[in-house]
């Protein structure tokens, strides 16, 4: 019982923490609102969706992860030509790029550290106000990260403290003083905070973190929304000589903007007119890698701009508990703050708990959509505990994977969880063994386990061919493992999309999630193994189907790659019509040839039908009786042996190749539509798209 009353503990203490919080929160610039909402970001104009609502922004300071210190630009963050061991500690793509950027980032009391080392950089450049505990206009929050009530907290603080001194040190020294004073400190303590407070992680083409930077306000007072109506992309590469005419306008402004441009913000730092025009004239001046705004939901003029500081595809606990973490606030979106949960956090949360009171009797509950009474409390724990434990075995065996690179004993680990859930009784918690606990389909647990079950047995199929490529047996497991990998793709586009259509933010994650399936697709497609393994082919005629005669998604993403232009009402045209004609056509006919080998897989009957999601929204009016009866039939199709089976000659032949060729294609074109809308016509992934469907070697299989 001394196990569950430590439990308890923590449950209340982290309950009076957030109300706590949400009562004594004051809001940063980019995320943490202020009570006179004047750091928020307005929409000067109506907007479409897919429109850029920034220049591209220069960055106040910046700075590579260590890691990256030799492979790519100190400056702009391109990539490197490969060279020998540099005798430098930073490296540069130009001469102007080396001119650039300060010799403080050398210095080594910080050399070890991206957030020393840009609030170095940004205190070469903007004196903080110590009294307002703002850099150049930002809020450094400061009192918040620096405070402490549990030993989460304590350590954060200690991590401060120590690169606070290390800081002043670096400062003291280059300033020719002895030791560093309060003065100094405090100063140090400032540029510091607004680092961590405002920085984002600067992301290459495939999604790899580079290091950080912290932009003006321009984009640093734009909040955090768990349901935002922009994202923002980054630029790796030198700035250009001259000023463009493509450049886009700044169509965002500060909330107590009314249309004069000496406006003053409230906490009287510098006028709102200094910031903009200084970050408009320098966007084709300054260094570090660039960052651009992008609405991805129609904006109203006035509307506040919001864009998202974690994951979305999190439950609301874990969101909650990310942002408290980095920067001390409770999001208190309109996601966050409706009541009843929405229908994506209910199904990103839920944990099916099967109660089994009798030997032969069970009934199945939704844990989010159940209203208990008087064992409510008890209950939410016992729930909270089973999701604790299942979070840490799927964390335990991405980690393993990750870290041991091998894929096999990671496939069978979480395809137990997702069929048997967690079966073990829980420590020291009363009447555990009466229940079994099942991840819901759409579980932000789920959805990872279906992205590293993709990953896993792709790594499988290539291990095996790369070994042993010349044994029959083994050409027919290692396109067993690359069927499968491509179906665990589409799920996870299926399930991602399930979840799109009532929250439309996530369109950023179901653009990589589309885009992964069609490649996965294509790639099976194009596999040479069909000729060995089953004697078919796919032939040059074939390419024609390319352009689907049932829907006209691939000349709207043709169109939006040529003129760079999308309505809302063509994307929702374009949405609907490829929905009708891979869910009527192309996945019926390919999903039961992919799962062919997966006893997970196999219980799925089609992906793009919802109704094999147990819905948490409906489960309080679902009969137990027939939900228990859906999880057992699941269940029952689980038997034993190997995970990979040998393939039956049912449905092996040219057409079933054909018909996954045309998936993959419509899985692409729609993925890379999703990008362009979300990064732009001319982002990397929406031109990679681009080039492979033009790409006729590689359409004619």
């Amino acid at each position: 019982m001394r196990n569950l009353h430590v439990l308890i503990k923590k449950y209340i203490y982290f309950s009076f923490i957030l109300i706590t919080a949400s009562k004594i929160i004051t809001l940063r610039e980019g995320g943490l609102k202020r009570k006179k909402m004047e750091m928020e970001m307005l929409s000067m104009e109506d907007t479409e969706i897919a429109t850029d609502m920034t220049p591209s922004l220069v960055p106040l300071t910046f700075s590579l992860h260590p890691s990256n210190l030799h492979t790519h630009c100190s400056s702009c963050f391109s990539l490197l030509p490969l060279s020998p061991v540099p005798i430098t500690p930073f490296l540069y793509c130009s001469p102007p790029c080396s001119a650039a950027h300060a010799f403080l980032l050398h210095h080594p009391a910080v050399s070890h550290s991206s957030d020393l080392r840009a609030a170095l950089l940004l205190l070469s450049h903007h004196c903080p106000s110590v009294t307002s505990s703002r850099v150049a206009g930002l809020l450094s929050n400061r009192h918040k990260l620096t405070c402490h009530h549990s030993s989460d907290e304590d350590e954060v603080s200690e991590r401060i403290s120590s690169g606070v001194r290390a800081l002043a040190t670096a400062i003291t020294e280059l300033r020719g003083e002895l030791e560093p004073d309060d003065a100094v400190l405090e100063e140090a303590e400032c540029a510091l905070c607004a680092v961590l407070t405002n920085a984002v992680e600067v992301q290459d083409k495939e999604g790899r973190a580079l290091g950080i930077a912290v932009y003006g306000p321009a984009f640093s007072w734009i909040n955090h929304s768990c349901s935002p109506n922009a994202c923002y992309r980054f630029i790796l590469s030198p700035p250009p000589s001259s000023s463009s005419s493509q450049e886009s306008k700044l169509r965002i402004a500060p909330s107590s903007f009314r249309g004069s441009p000496d406006s003053q913000i409230d906490s009287g730092v510098c006028t709102i007119s200094n910031h903009f025009q200084k970050e408009e004239e320098e966007q084709n001046q300054g260094y570090g890698p660039r960052l651009i705004v992008r609405s991805i939901k129609r904006i109203k003029k006035r509307q506040e701009i919001t864009i998202a500081y974690t994951d979305l595809l999190q439950s609301k606990a874990m969101r909650q508990l990310d942002l408290w973490s980095k920067y001390r606030f409770i999001c208190c979106c309109m996601r966050c703050s409706v009541v009843p949960f929405t229908y994506v956090d209910h199904a990103l949360q839920d944990v099916v708990i099967t109660i089994c009171n009798f030997p032969k009797t069970s009934q199945e509950i939704s844990v989010s959509g159940c209203d208990f009474t008087s064992s409510s409390s008890n209950y939410n724990l016992l729930r909270d505990t089973a999701e604790r434990r299942l979070n840490d075995l799927v964390d335990d065996i991405i980690s393993e994977y990750l870290m041991v690179g091998d894929p096999e004993p990671c496939c069978e680990k979480l395809e137990k969880i997702l069929m048997q859930g967690l079966c073990d009784e829980l420590d020291n918690v009363e009447e555990t063994p009466h229940y079994k606990f099942m991840l819901h389909p759409l579980h932000y647990l789920s959805l990872n386990a279906y992205t590293t079950l993709a990953s896993a047995y792709k790594v499988r199929a290539s291990d095996i061919l790369s070994t042993t490529s010349t044994i029959d047996q083994n050409q027919l497991e290692a396109f067993n493992m690359s069927r499968t990998s491509a179906a665990y793709s589409l799920l996870l586009a299926t399930t991602a999309h399930h979840l799109f259509n009532s929250e439309s933010s996530l369109i950023a994650s179901l653009a990589n999630f589309w885009t992964g399936a069609g490649e996965s697709l294509l790639y099976l497609a194009r596999s040479s193994e069909w000729s060995k393994v089953f004697k078919s082919s796919l032939v040059a005629s074939s390419v024609s189907k390319v352009k689907c005669s049932k829907c006209s998604l691939m000349d709207t993403f043709r169109a939006y790659m040529c003129n760079g232009r999308i309505r809302n009402d063509d994307f929702e045209n374009a949405s609907n019509e490829f929905l009708d004609c891979i869910s009527l056509d192309s996945t019926q006919k390919v999903w039961s040839f992919l799962v062919n080998g997966c006893r997970f897989l196999r219980s799925i009957k089609d992906p793009m039908d919802s109704g094999w999601l147990v819905s948490t929204s409906d489960s309080r009016a679902t009969d137990p009786r027939a939900l228990a009866k859906k999880k057992s039939e699941i269940c029952d199709s689980h038997e034993s042996g190997n995970s990979i089976q040998t393939c039956e000659e049912q449905t092996c032949n040219e057409n079933a190749r054909v018909h996954i060729f045309e998936l993959g294609v419509h899985c692409l074109a729609y993925g890379g539509l999703l990008a362009a809308i979300c990064y732009g016509h001319h982002s990397h992934l929406a031109s990679y798209v681009e080039e492979i469907l033009d790409d006729e070697n590689n359409l004619i299989l």
